[in-house]
């Protein structure tokens, strides 16, 4: 342990560290062979020692290996870096288990011709038996091929915001079977990859600007002097924002409602962040209201005119009228 820590680079540390313990396994073992070599107790078993002794050291081999190919490891990361494949945390977990069931196979498949087991047979058995489970389990087959679409077309990756039509929420992990999202609501939905691969995703991560998109109702007192200067100066605010991007500022007088004129605001936030895009989108609003308090613009709500017309009283004056005209 001492040893694995005075290295002179972090990765080959990690290597000894995956090591260890098979390590320390190894020497226990090569003690007990050399024991049982020297003993003269088994003297007729040697053939059988050498056998176990060759299996446990392919063993520790392949435990050293298994150690060193996890998703946690450094390994995928240096050989990333030192050849530029372009691998990602999406595909990180695929690979590790890949390649630890082919460490184990290999493995199982080494011991087994270690003590003279036919081998070829047991993987003809596996070719019959694996049509058999494919047929029984196509469900599962499915959400692996979706699996195999996630990561070569790569719509998203973990840690993305995406929103399906069956989740929304961030991917925190990404396995042969299926996909697990944290929902807003800190709620964790498991969904099938075959799912997630035939339904369209919208990844929100990978937006370049956030969108500020509302109306602003103002009064019908409000005369067109005073509409044109709120707009403009409403539109200059916007361009001289630190926070907007000043490409796809939209702002005008777009219509009339039923009780108000419409100011329509279009513009986008250079951050995606959501906190610092809701900071930008309340110093706007704030800035908003002030400019319109200046120009002495009114907000409008929702409201109604009624007219009472006093029937009741025209009615009396005609009787009094067809009195008179009696009379």
């Amino acid at each position: 342990m001492r040893i694995s820590r005075r290295t002179p680079t972090e990765f080959f540390t990690h290597i000894l560290l995956s090591f260890e313990k098979p390590v320390r396994w190894l020497f226990m073992s090569v003690g007990v062979y050399l024991a049982i070599i020297y003993s003269p107790f088994f003297n007729n078993s040697m053939e059988v020692v050498h056998e176990v002794y060759r299996s446990v050291i392919v063993i520790v081999i392949a435990w050293g290996l298994y150690n060193l190919t996890g998703s946690s490891s450094l390994f995928f990361n240096k050989v990333n870096s030192r050849f530029d494949l372009g691998i990602d945390d999406i595909l990180v977990p695929f690979l590790s288990k890949l390649l630890r069931f082919v460490v184990v196979a290999l493995t199982f498949s080494i011991v087994a011709k270690e003590f003279d087991y036919d081998v070829n047979g047991f993987v003809a058995g596996l070719g019959l038996g694996g049509l058999a489970f494919a047929l029984a389990a196509k469900d599962t087959i499915g959400n692996f091929l979706g699996g195999i679409v996630i990561i070569t077309e790569k719509p998203f990756t973990i840690g993305d915001w995406i929103k399906a039509p069956s989740v929304e929420g961030v991917v925190e992990d990404i396995t042969f079977r299926s996909t697990k999202i944290r929902t807003f609501p800190q709620a964790l939905v498991t969904v099938p990859n075959s799912t997630l691969a035939n339904e369209p995703i919208t990844n929100w991560t990978k937006m370049g600007k956030r969108q500020i998109n509302f109306k602003v109702g103002v009064t019908y007192h409000t005369n067109q002097k005073q509409m044109s200067q709120s707009v403009w100066r409403i539109d200059h605010m916007l361009q001289e924002h630190d926070g907007i991007d000043d490409e796809s500022i939209q702002v005008s007088f777009d219509s009339f409602g039923p009780s108000s004129l419409d100011i329509l605001i279009n513009c986008f936030t250079k951050t995606t962040h959501y906190g610092e895009h809701l900071k930008i989108k309340q110093d706007i609003n704030l800035r908003i209201m002030r400019i319109l308090e200046e120009e002495s613009v009114q907000f409008a709500f929702p409201s109604q005119t009624i007219y009472v017309e006093q029937v009741q009283q025209k009615e009396i004056n005609l009787e009094k009228e067809k009195q008179y005209s009696k009379s």
